[in-house]
C-alpha cells in the first residue's frame, strides 16, 4: 500500500486517507474514490487528496478485520459488522472469559526477548499483535467474569489496508490455536454450611447468606439451604455429607478463620469421607481459602473476607468452579501477581488504621454527546426537542447545575455546536468527546477526566431524562453522603434500577478500562461496594430514544 497526496485526477479507486468535505457533501475515511468523487473534487478546486493506494496483495481495512475475525471459534461470542477495520467481539453467555495460555513456549522460541515480558495470560493474543503492527486484537483479562452482551475482544486494523499474507498468518494463528473463549457458567444448587461461636452474631451471619445468594445469581445458582452448626469437626463433616445428598456445591463459612490444614474445616471435610486439595491462597483479601472435594462436588471453606461483597479471592475460586473448571494448585499458586491487595470495610482487623476520612464532593457528568440513532432518518436529535419552550439538553443541565452549582460537566459530541449553542450562558463546564461514534464508554471516560481530582463521585446523568430535577439530584447526593462516599448509589424506579447513578471515587480505575458501548451497570454489580438504592419514580426509567417517546412525554420535536 502506498499512502500520501496525490492529485484527485489520479486518486480514483484509491481509498481516502482523512474526511473530506465537497460542498454539502462529506466523503468518509476510507471511502473509495469512484469517478464521480474524482470529477467533483476537481470541479471543487481540491488540488491535493491524502489517500491510500492498494497494491495487488493488499485487503481493505474492514475486510481484513473480517477475514481475521472469522477465524476465531464463535462458540458464546457474537461479532459486530465490521466497520472503520474493526469488529467487535461480545460474550452471548454469562460465563468466565478464558484467555488462551497454551502457546507461552512457542512464544519464547519465537521471540527470545519475550520470555521476560510475557506476563499471565497473554500467549495467542501476544503472538497475533506480534505479527504486524497493522493488525490488532485487544481483550479483557483471562478469567475474567462477563455477562451475555458485555464486550470481550476488538480487532482493529490500523492502516486502511493491510498485505494479505499478514491477514493469513493471523487466521492461520487463530485457527491452530483458541485465542479466548467464554465457558458459560452452569447453574448449581448450593448448599451453605455456617458455623457458629459466641463470638459470632447472628446478623454476620445472616447477611453472609444473603451476600452468598446475591454471588450465585450470575450463574443462575440458588443458595437452596443454610445449616449453621457447632464449630466442631464432627458437626461439620455431617453437614457436608446431609447437604451432597441433595447439591451439588458446598460452601463452608467457619466462624474462626482457618489456621491450618488440620483445622476444622479441612479436617471436617476430610472426615466427610472428601478430599482436601489446597489450603491457603496468595490472593488478599481470600488468603485463607480451602478448596477440596466430596467425590465430584466442590466443598468450598470461604475466608471471612467472602462475607463482604466486595471482589475477593473466593469470587476467583466461586467462578471457575461454576464455568466448569476446576483449579489445581498449580493455578491457586500462581494467582500471586495480580492478588488484588485490596483493604475490606469488614475485615475485623485491618492491616492498617484506616482515617474516617469523608470522600470529596460528587461532581455531576451529563452526557449529551450520543448520535440518537433511533429517532429515524430524519435526523432529528432528541437532545434538542423542546419541554415547555427550553430544549431537552438544556432542561437536564439546568437540573444538574440546581443541584450542584459549579460542578456540572457536560459531554458533547454529535452535533455538538447545536447542542453548546442550547447551553449558551450557563456555568457548566464543556468537555468534547471526538470517538462518541464509539459508543457511551468513550463519554463517560471523557466526563471522567474532567473532574476535578478531589471529586469523591461521579453522579452520571443522561440527558433525555426529562422528569429529572434538581430534588432528585440533591436526594441522590445526600444518600452518597450519607455513606461517606463509600457506596454506589443508584435511582431505581418502583425497585427497577434506572439513572442516575453515582460512582465513588474507588471505580473510577475501572471506569477507564471500558470500551465500546457500554455503561457503568458491570462496574457497579461487580466492584463490591454497597448499592444504595434511591426511589425516585418514574422519572428514574423515563429516557427519551424515539420520536414517539418524545411526543408521548410532551416534547416538541425540532429539526
Amino acid at each position: 500500500m502506498r499512502f500520501g497526496p496525490v492529485r484527485p485526477a489520479d486518486a480514483e479507486g484509491a481509498l481516502l486517507g482523512h474526511s473530506v468535505k465537497i460542498g454539502t457533501v462529506k466523503l468518509s475515511k476510507g471511502h473509495r474514490l469512484n469517478p464521480d468523487d474524482v470529477a467533483a473534487l476537481a470541479e471543487a478546486d481540491v488540488t491535493e487528496v491524502i489517500v491510500a493506494v492498494l497494491e495487488p496483495d493488499d485487503l481493505p481495512e474492514d475486510e481484513a478485520a473480517s477475514r481475521i475475525a472469522a477465524a476465531i471459534a464463535p462458540d458464546h461470542l457474537r461479532f459486530s459488522r465490521a466497520a472503520t477495520g474493526r469488529v467487535n467481539i461480545y460474550a452471548t453467555a454469562a460465563g468466565l472469559f478464558v484467555a488462551n495460555r497454551a502457546v507461552v513456549d512457542l512464544l519464547n522460541r519465537i521471540d527470545p526477548t519475550a520470555a521476560g515480558l510475557f506476563v499471565a495470560n497473554r500467549a495467542v493474543v501476544d503472538l497475533l499483535n506480534r505479527i504486524d503492527p497493522a493488525i490488532t486484537l485487544a481483550c479483557l483479562a483471562d478469567h475474567v467474569a462477563v455477562e451475555a452482551g458485555d464486550m470481550v475482544a476488538t480487532i482493529k486494523i490500523i492502516p486502511l489496508a493491510v498485505q494479505q499474507v499478514l491477514v493469513e498468518q493471523a487466521q492461520a494463528l487463530l485457527r491452530a490455536d483458541r485465542a479466548f473463549e467464554v465457558k458459560p457458567f452452569t447453574p448449581r444448587r448450593a448448599a451453605l454450611v455456617a458455623t457458629e461461636l459466641p463470638s459470632l452474631k447472628s446478623q454476620v451471619m445472616d447477611k453472609t447468606r444473603a451476600v452468598l445468594t446475591t454471588r450465585l445469581l450470575q450463574s443462575d445458582s440458588r443458595l437452596d439451604s443454610e445449616r449453621r452448626v457447632a464449630h466442631t469437626t464432627e458437626a461439620v463433616a455431617a453437614a457436608i455429607v446431609e447437604a451432597a445428598s441433595t447439591h451439588d456445591l458446598i460452601i463452608v463459612f467457619g466462624a474462626s478463620a482457618v489456621a491450618d490444614p488440620d483445622d476444622v474445616i479441612p479436617a471436617a471435610i476430610r472426615r466427610a469421607g472428601g478430599v482436601v486439595e489446597h489450603v491457603g491462597m496468595p490472593v488478599d483479601p481470600g488468603n485463607l481459602l480451602v478448596l477440596g472435594r466430596l467425590g465430584e462436588i466442590p466443598v468450598l471453606g470461604a475466608p471471612g473476607c467472602a462475607r463482604s461483597p466486595r471482589e475477593n479471592g473466593f469470587d476467583w475460586i466461586l467462578d471457575r468452579l461454576l464455568a466448569g473448571e476446576w483449579p489445581s494448585s498449580e493455578d491457586i499458586t500462581g494467582f500471586g501477581v495480580g492478588g488484588l491487595l485490596k483493604e475490606i470495610p469488614t475485615r475485623p482487623q485491618p492491616r492498617e488504621g484506616i482515617a474516617d476520612k469523608r470522600a470529596g464532593p460528587v461532581e455531576l457528568v451529563v452526557l449529551a454527546a450520543g448520535r440518537a440513532s433511533r429517532m429515524g432518518p430524519e435526523g432529528r436529535h432528541k437532545l434538542l426537542a423542546e419541554f415547555e419552550g427550553m430544549p431537552l439538553v438544556r432542561r437536564s443541565v439546568e437540573a444538574a447545575i440546581g443541584a450542584a452549582p459549579g460542578r456540572v460537566t457536560v459531554v458533547t459530541g454529535h452535533r455538538e455546536a447545536e447542542i453548546q449553542a442550547a447551553l449558551a450562558g450557563l456555568s457548566a463546564n464543556f468537555v468534547s468527546n471526538p470517538d462518541y461514534a464509539g459508543g457511551m464508554a468513550s463519554s463517560l471516560i471523557a466526563g471522567l477526566s474532567a473532574l476535578d481530582t478531589g471529586a469523591g463521585g461521579m453522579l452520571v446523568m443522561l440527558a433525555d431524562m426529562p422528569g429529572i430535577t434538581s430534588e432528585h439530584l440533591a436526594e441522590l447526593i445526600a444518600a452518597f453522603e450519607v455513606e461517606s462516599g463509600r457506596a454506589v448509589v443508584r435511582a431505581v424506579a418502583g425497585g427497577q434500577r434506572g439513572n442516575p447513578v453515582i460512582l465513588p471515587k474507588e471505580t473510577f480505575h475501572a471506569v477507564r478500562q471500558l470500551v465500546g458501548d457500554v455503561g457503568a451497570r458491570h462496574i457497579v454489580e461487580r466492584c463490591g461496594l454497597p448499592v444504595i438504592d434511591v426511589e425516585l419514580g418514574p422519572a428514574a426509567r423515563l429516557d427519551l430514544d424515539t420520536p414517539e417517546a418524545i411526543l408521548a412525554a410532551g416534547g416538541i420535536l425540532k429539526d
